[in-house]
């Protein structure tokens, strides 16, 4: 009895030390959070985070797959009833509102990050994809948004979507891009992929 309380304090403790990393990462940048900050973050001793993560990077990497798993996750569910372009769309900024401040250190911080974190991406980006891949199909089919490769689509609505992200500071400095221009993007992108339609002004 003894034993499984203390297991269940153990992954309590792992839990928030996740979490409070996820949120510290988010503020103040992957590469640059301490250890000591996490745990302060936490509200256990610098020594325990080490209890659980013998290094910066297992900790660092533990975050990266736990967020991923809930982002696509998250994905999913928004995305999994949506049958038509500008819902699936819409599902997507609504899953990256919910994760932007640490979903924007990975796309800036990408390049400095374990390799974790390129799988991590992948599994973000496949969790769209997937949803994409199909709904798109059918638009392009039935002539109602421009017929051109799928990975065209995707990456063009990816691309224009994290570029705004990892500029957050000239953007919308201070508060979350997606609320802030989430809607006019869409918007413009939907007028790009409209078979005959004109560019939002």
């Amino acid at each position: 009895m003894k034993t499984n309380q203390r297991q269940l304090q153990k992954d309590e403790t792992r839990r928030k030390l996740l979490a409070a990393a996820c949120g510290e990462f988010g503020k103040s940048g992957i590469m640059s959070t301490r250890m000591a900050d996490i745990a302060e973050a936490a509200g256990v001793s610098h020594g325990t985070v080490f209890v659980h993560f013998d290094t910066q990077e297992a900790l660092i990497r533990a975050v990266i797959e736990e967020f991923g798993e809930k982002m696509a996750r998250r994905t999913h569910e928004l995305a999994r009833d949506c049958r038509e372009v500008r819902s699936l769309l819409t599902a997507h900024l609504t899953s990256i509102i919910e994760f932007e401040p640490f979903y924007a250190r990975l796309i800036i911080e990408a390049r400095l990050l374990p390799p974790v974190a390129r799988d991590t991406f992948i599994m973000i980006q496949s969790a769209v994809s997937f949803h994409i891949s199909q709904v798109v199909q059918q638009e392009m089919d039935a002539g109602t948004i421009k017929s051109m490769p799928i990975h065209l689509f995707f990456n063009t609505w990816i691309g224009l979507i994290n570029y705004y992200i990892a500029n957050a500071d000239l953007f919308a400095p201070g508060d979350s891009v997606i609320k802030r221009h989430g809607q006019s993007l869409l918007e413009h992108f939907m007028s790009l992929m409209k078979k005959g339609g004109d560019q939002v002004q």
